[in-house]
Parts: structure tokens; sequence; C-alpha cells
């Protein structure tokens, strides 16, 4: 039996808890047959768009509202957490129902300790939330506390900071439902970030990267693969170019040449590939594919999208 951390993008789940409920039941079918193949399951994902409307939601109801309080950006990840957990949840655990299997699913409101001095906090990077025009973002920036920047095209979207996670708080209750045999949802939208010191823990305004969360789930446990979905069956280089071509089975020291030649943009692919490496160079002998969540089994069990793994050159610090 693998071990296996799948990391969904927040996009993935649907911009609304309606639309949520409808795409986590086709989510859980795949996770089923995962499950059917015989692996362990840890599920992460990611919180993008569901926590920055948490938020806005909030603010929105602050602003109408004398008697309503101001909600934190820690308080509306915790949010999200809780109800993507629980969409999650009744999607799988219907599933696995249907097809008579009796696994338990269990959803941990995960906190992750980030750095008070991590450079992120002073360079906000991480867009959150629904897309708006130029107009729009000019106005909701207008409070002084919240700030907008164009998103790949699409529009312009709030941004807060982005710090790597350094530890989870909640490892070893995730560990101990792994061991009792639980498909566990864990640190959901990377984590409720927290700074921990003098053994005090606070919640702080970030939001941490899911994918790099999750590498640091599955560093942790020693996975077997550590499953990266996006919106695209493979990384490519030379992308949206007349020789864009898909990467197959690759070396760590050969993507770490790609990350140089400036190959992935630092928005979308690049957090998944330095993720990847951080992953194969901690655990060599797991590996990581990068592919899309239509072909996640497919990718398992057959080898398609990108599989990473460690080599020699890269293990050495020669590239």
């Amino acid at each position: 039996m693998s071990k296996v951390v799948m990391a969904l993008g927040g996009n993935a789940l649907g911009n609304t808890p309606e639309e949520q409920k409808l795409k986590t039941r086709w989510i859980a079918k795949v996770i089923a047959d995962m499950v059917e193949d015989g692996h362990h399951l840890v599920i992460c994902h990611g919180n993008g768009p569901q926590v920055g409307m948490i938020q806005l939601s909030m603010d929105y109801a602050a602003a109408a509202d004398a008697i309503s309080a101001d909600v934190a950006l820690p308080e509306c990840g915790a949010m999200s957490q809780g109800y993507i957990g629980y969409h999650l949840q009744n999607g799988i655990t219907n599933e696995l129902n249907v097809r008579g299997i009796d696994r338990p699913v269990a959803a941990v409101l995960t906190r992750v300790v980030v750095d008070a001095k991590d450079p992120a906090f002073q360079n906000p990077t991480k867009p959150i939330g629904a897309f708006y025009t130029r107009e729009e973002a000019e106005k909701l920036s207008t409070s002084g506390h919240t700030t907008f920047v164009e998103d790949s095209g699409r529009g312009y979207r709030r941004v807060v900071a982005s710090p790597l996670p350094v530890e989870i708080q909640e490892m070893p209750v995730i560990r101990r439902l792994m061991d009792s045999g639980y498909i566990t949802i864990a640190v959901g939208g990377g984590g409720i970030p927290i700074i921990k010191e003098h053994g005090i823990c606070r919640g702080t305004a970030a939001v941490i990267d899911k994918d790099f969360a999750a590498e640091k789930l599955a560093e942790s446990i020693q996975a077997d693969i550590l499953l990266l979905l996006t919106a695209v069956d493979a990384v490519s280089v030379n992308f949206g170019k007349k020789n864009q071509r898909q990467l197959g089975s690759v070396t760590g020291s050969e993507l770490e040449r790609y990350v140089k030649e400036g190959q992935f943009p630092a928005g979308s692919m690049l957090p998944k590939v330095q993720a990847a490496l951080k992953f194969v160079r901690h655990n060599p002998k797991g590996k990581v594919i990068i592919s899309s969540l239509e072909r996640a089994r497919e990718a398992v069990e057959e080898g398609c999208g990108t599989i990473i793994s460690a080599d020699e050159e890269m293990l050495s610090g020669v590239s």
C-alpha cells in the first residue's frame, strides 16, 4: 500500500458552497478509485477563492453593521478549512458507502507554524478571493489595508503574505489517524498560519501555499508519492510557444535547470515545481507526480503526467 499525499487546488473546489458540493462528488469518485487501488490517502486542499470571499463577506458585514466585528484572516482560513473539509468528508464517505467500502474519513483543523521573520510578510504575493475589474479593485483598496494585483490577465485579486511552512502543529494527530486507517483531510488551505513563540501560539494574517504545506506533510510522513494536481495534465517547458513540450519523467537536477532558465511562472507552476524539488531532496525514495485531477488515478497507476525523482547530481548539490 502506497502512502499518497494528494493536493487539490482551491479553484478545483468551486467558488460557492453549492458549486463545491457538486464538485466534491466528482472529486470523491477519483479518491474512491485510488482507495480501491489500495492506496492510503491524505488529502490537502487549497482555499484561495474561498478564504478571500469569506473575509470579503465579513468585511461587508462589519461595514454595514456597527455591531458586527471585523474577522481576521486566520479565522477566515479556519472557517474555510471547516466547511471545505466537511464537504469533502461527506462526498468521500458517500462514494465509499455506494461502493461498499468501509473506511472512515476525518478532517483535521490544522495549524501550521510559520516564521515571524519570513520575508513574505513584507511582500504580499498570494492571490485570494474573487476577480475584480481595475475600477472595482481600486474602490475596494481605498480602505488602506487591502492590496490588489493583476492576476494572469484574468482580473485583479487581493494579495496577502504567503510565508513558508515550518512545522505542522497537528502532525501527531494526523499520524494517529493514518495509523488507524482513516482517509485524512489535513492542512486545508495550506493550514491556518500561526506564529509560535515561547510556547504561545497566535494566528497571523497570511495564506500558506497549499503545495508547500502538502510537501511538508508528505515529508513528515515519508510518503511514497506527493501528487500535486493542477489544471493541466503535465508540466511544460516553453509554455505557450511553438516549441512547447510536456515533461514526462524528469530528474530533480533537470528540473532545477529549467527553474534557473525561468521556465515556470511564479504565480502558477513554480510553487509546485519548488515543492516537488524540496520533497525529493528530503525524501529521495519518494516521487512527485504533477498532473490534472482528471488523470490523477492514471498518473499514479500508469505513470502519466510529470514524474519527478531525485538523482545523484541533485543530491550532491551539483546542477
